[in-house]
């Protein structure tokens, strides 16, 4: 009986091991990946909103979170979607054309061109 209590810790303790894994080997590789600068278009911005309940009656509270995602289309037509803090989502607008700065998964930053 003992045994089977430890299964629900075992089960966590390995899914929490594979999230951690998954982040460092991400931003490892990142890490590792070169620094671009190209030629670029926002193609689309979207936003994901989340919402959390933690606890029950009176010891109830909510957390919200918002994650800013924009999406850039190269010459190739290739595009790359990338998480970006509020301010950049704000000043960029679809159809904006200029320079994407990245690296593996990681968002530099985007200039700006009024001439393309």
């Amino acid at each position: 009986m003992i045994e089977i209590m430890w299964i629900p810790f075992a089960v966590f303790a390995v899914l929490f091991c594979l999230v951690i894994y998954k982040i460092i080997s991400t931003w490892h590789k990142d890490n590792k990946s070169p620094r671009l600068t190209v030629p670029a278009v926002v193609k689309s911005k979207r936003q994901e909103n989340r919402h959390h309940t933690v606890g029950t009656g009176a010891n109830q509270t909510q957390h919200f979170s918002t994650s800013y995602f924009v999406t850039f289309e190269f010459e190739s037509s290739d595009t790359l979607e990338f998480i970006v803090r509020y301010d950049e989502y704000e000043s960029l607008c679809e159809g904006d054309c200029g320079y994407l700065s990245f690296q593996g998964t990681r968002f530099l930053g985007f200039e700006k061109k009024t001439e393309f």
